[in-house]
């Protein structure tokens, strides 16, 4: 998809659709548009509340008098009181999931003038829904039903400076670079998972990092093992497929700290011997999408050319219940040397990300961030939409925080209070993987503060926010890409 800048009146607009943006109050129509025949059809639908404006509602005008367009799409943006980079995402998601349903030559996009131009990233946000509205979760359908547009158009009123044109155009390219990126992520979530063993995946990740500028390892398992990463090996057991490890370095920060992203790779989770209801395992295929972020974070930033450094860890297995899997009560040695006795197998994203967090805190970063779709009972805490955020710095937590306030997207900061430690006693080993049957998603993180080595860090559990269970305007079925425009956010404030 070609996308572009243009100044040019909306009634010249040559394009068989026009894409105009309705905040939900009345009256907020483009000033362009207001004293025309389609301002007027538009005003009465308005006031016969035909038109709400409310966030994703799309209306369709066709053959609109005194316009060059052939139709327009009205597409509503909530109240201006609430407006943020969140809604202008869901909105331009919205447009595109409903132009996408058949090639397109060409759409026009009009940026709205009643909207809040100081809201940061807003223009970034509405180009990258558009760029994610246009790739739906049909991977494997014989006929796609999903169709990114030839060109989109994006219209700057004629009176623009040229400062703002150009500030205009900054932001659309990287609104392009990270809707591509979301992309990344929900296509590797979809990915079926016969078609993602560890191995595979590796080598997708290594093609895609290696494109992007990004230098690339990855280990087999026979180094995994040297490295002694136990946990890993543990969970990989039972699989006939062998784990791997992929560390991905892009170091174009001068001296300036490193920052370590680490993701849950678990390209398909049975649960082990614990094993899940049938029911349960058929969104596991997503259960990778925590390295699936990190890798598309990380093109995100190489594309975008970022003074940064940030290295990428991803721990990649299959957890099955093959006759070598690991069993309840067997104890595993993690890479920093404790031991944890396996009381669930099905718990197995901490044990591949303790030997994880081991291995990069070794490498003296600044930071770290992990992120896994870990815990059901996040879920049950938080709901589906809200990640849960769990860290021991205060500061990093609140940077976090401020880049989710400015994308939209949302996480929970809960306890990580030292006696839920408490919950994770063995009377064998360290460690057990489980802290019985309260608190779920805390006993979970507070297992991997054990293995962080008191750097600074954070883990969100993105369980909830990373897949739809069900399909409406603003999102489809399946894998999100969610927290890739927050991680982007959060690491180009630490460049500044």
């Amino acid at each position: 998809m070609i996308i572009q800048v243009l100044r040019q009146p909306l009634a010249d607009i040559q394009s068989p659709w026009l894409v105009l943006l309705l905040p939900e109050e009345q009256g907020e129509l483009a000033v362009e548009v207001r004293d025309t025949a389609l301002g007027g059809l538009l005003s009465r639908l308005i006031v016969q509340k035909e038109i709400t404006g409310s966030v994703g509602e799309l209306t369709v005008v066709h053959g609109p008098a005194g316009f060059a367009a052939g139709s327009v799409l009205i597409v509503g943006l909530g109240p201006t009181s609430k407006f943020d980079a969140g809604t202008a995402h869901a909105a331009g998601f919205a447009l595109a999931k409903r132009l996408a349903g058949k090639p397109r030559e060409s759409v026009a996009l009009a940026l709205p003038d009643a909207v809040d131009r100081s809201v940061a990233g807003w223009i970034s946000a509405l180009v990258a829904g558009v760029v994610a509205g246009t790739r739906g979760p049909g991977l494997r359908k014989t006929e796609p039903n999903r169709h990114p547009f030839e060109t989109l158009n994006i219209i700057v009123g004629p009176g623009a400076t040229e400062d703002p044109a150009h500030q205009i155009e900054e932001q659309v390219r990287r609104g392009e670079i990270v809707g591509q990126a979301i992309n990344l992520a929900r296509d590797l979530a979809n990915t079926p998972p016969s078609e993602k063993c560890p191995s595979r995946l590796a080598e997708q990740i290594r093609t895609v990092a290696s494109d992007a500028g990004i230098a690339v390892q990855v280990w087999d398992e026979t180094r995994i093992r040297q490295e002694r990463f136990g946990g890993l090996l543990g969970v990989a057991a039972g699989s006939e497929n062998p784990p791997s490890f992929v560390i991905l370095n892009y170091h174009r920060g001068g001296e300036t700290p490193s920052f370590a992203l680490v993701g849950k790779g678990v390209t398909f989770d049975s649960g082990g011997l614990s094993l899940k209801p049938s029911a349960s395992m058929e969104d596991m295929k997503s259960d990778m999408t925590g390295a699936a972020i990190v890798v598309a974070t990380m093109q995100a930033i190489a594309r975008l050319s970022m003074p940064i450094n940030v290295t990428g860890y991803l721990a990649l297995t299959e957890n099955m219940t093959g006759g070598k899997a690991m069993k309840l009560g067997d104890v595993l040695t993690m890479r920093n040397g404790k031991t944890v006795e396996v009381l669930n197998t099905d718990a197995e994203g901490r044990l591949i990300l303790a030997d994880a967090l081991s291995f990069a805190a070794e490498n003296r970063p600044a930071r770290i961030l992990d992120l896994a779709t870990l815990t059901g009972a996040c879920m049950v805490a938080l709901g589906p939409k809200v990640a849960g955020l769990f860290s021991n710095d205060e500061d990093f937590s609140q940077s976090l925080l401020a880049a989710c306030r400015l994308t939209g997207e949302r996480a929970w900061r809960l306890p990580l209070d030292d006696d839920y430690k408490e919950l994770l006693k063995s009377n064998v080993a360290d460690l057990k993987n489980v802290g019985g049957k309260w608190g779920g998603a805390i006993t979970a993180a507070k297992f991997l503060e054990q293995f962080v080595d008191g750097k600074s860090w954070i883990h969100l559990d993105i369980a909830g926010p990373s897949w739809n269970e069900s399909d409406n305007a603003t999102r489809d079925v399946g894998g999100t890409g969610c927290f890739v425009r927050t991680l982007v956010t959060l690491l180009e404030s630490l460049t500044l």
